[in-house]
């Protein structure tokens, strides 16, 4: 499994995850001896995203590419071109925007004649949430109304966080973004505090209204629904931006923080509502499960789709959150 960007903070918890289960991971990066540093003793490969032949060269005897260096404007398209021409699955935790919509409209007819399966935003952006929605929607195929509300105890953010979130922010001119009426759309109104109801223990919380993230690209990818809105608690908000925001802190043996996250969806379709939490321990290192799940499921065949698409498009949603209980717990209401 080659893991480009394997001496990051995500890319290191990736590469514990397939050691775990007993996978092969390929250490792709920039800087060979970072990559040696962090992860002694696995094979590393030297490659830049603007050396296409750099990139075949990393990317050969590899089954799957799994991409976890950001800015994604960046990197996400030169490795999808290297894993189409390589005939091998493409997976990133792409938490941007932009980038997550660019790879739908780049790559999807390519992907698909390919008949390989290309899947962004696999992480706690994007994929969580996408698979929450999925498994809450159920047996309905539309609704009204998806919202998304992320309840983090802090937010301290890494260093590839804060590149990504700059290059998001220059891309479109400093505006906010929200997805309404079908569409994503542009705009420059302050974003409001409201109050949103968490289940205990976490409770009711103020959070900032449509503080927008990857949801906005993956969950309409695939589901009828005009409106998807996305909330994050203040606290965990003011955290990611505050001046010289510091990085997570290890506190256990996997080296996760000690951040805590609530994922409450709701989807509503005319008066009815349907509802499921998730919970767990630090969102980047469930980011590795999610993404690790992901390419294994491809590679097993347990797929839905090729081409490009979200996971929960490409993947049975309750099926797969069922497989991330050691990490993730659900609960209905």
């Amino acid at each position: 499994m080659a893991v480009y960007g394997a001496s990051g903070h995500t890319g290191r918890f990736v590469v514990a995850e397939l050691l775990e289960r007993g996978h092969i991971p390929l250490l792709v990066g920039r800087d060979l001896d970072k990559l040696a540093k962090h992860q002694p003793g696995l094979e590393t490969r030297q490659a830049v995203v603007d050396d296409p032949a750099a990139l075949d060269r990393a990317m050969r005897g590899a089954d799957a590419v799994i991409n976890c260096a950001g800015p994604f404007a960046t990197t996400a398209a030169p490795l999808i071109e290297a894993a189409l021409r390589a005939g091998v699955p493409y997976v990133d935790v792409a938490a941007e925007i932009e980038a997550n919509r660019d790879t739908f409209a780049t790559f999807a007819e390519r992907a698909r004649v390919a008949g390989t399966v290309v899947v962004p935003a696999m992480a706690f952006y994007g994929g969580l949430g996408d698979l929450l929605v999925t498994t809450t929607m159920g047996d309905w195929t539309a609704a009204d109304e998806v919202h998304i509300a992320y309840g983090l105890s802090s937010w301290h953010p890494t260093a590839g966080t804060l590149d990504a979130g700059a290059v998001s922010r220059k891309r479109r001119a400093g505006r906010h973004v929200r997805y309404t009426g079908g569409q994503l759309r542009y705009h420059d109104e302050e974003l409001l505090t409201v109050r949103w109801p968490f289940p205990d223990p976490l409770g009711p919380q103020n959070v900032i209204a449509e503080f927008t993230m990857a949801d906005v690209v993956t969950v309409p990818s695939h589901l009828d629904v005009p409106e998807v809105r996305t909330y994050m608690t203040a606290k965990a908000a003011a955290d990611l931006s505050a001046p010289g925001a510091s990085a997570p802190l290890a506190v256990d043996e996997r080296g996760r923080s000690d951040q805590t996250f609530v994922v409450d969806v709701l989807v509503r379709s005319g008066l009815e509502e349907r509802r499921v939490v998730a919970a767990g321990q630090d969102i980047y290192a469930v980011t590795a499960p999610l993404a690790v799940e992901a390419v294994d499921r491809i590679l097993t065949g347990r797929t839905r789709a090729t081409g490009v698409a979200s996971a929960g498009a490409v993947f049975d949603a309750p099926d797969f959150l069922r497989a991330l209980s050691a990490r993730v717990t659900l609960s209905q209401f």
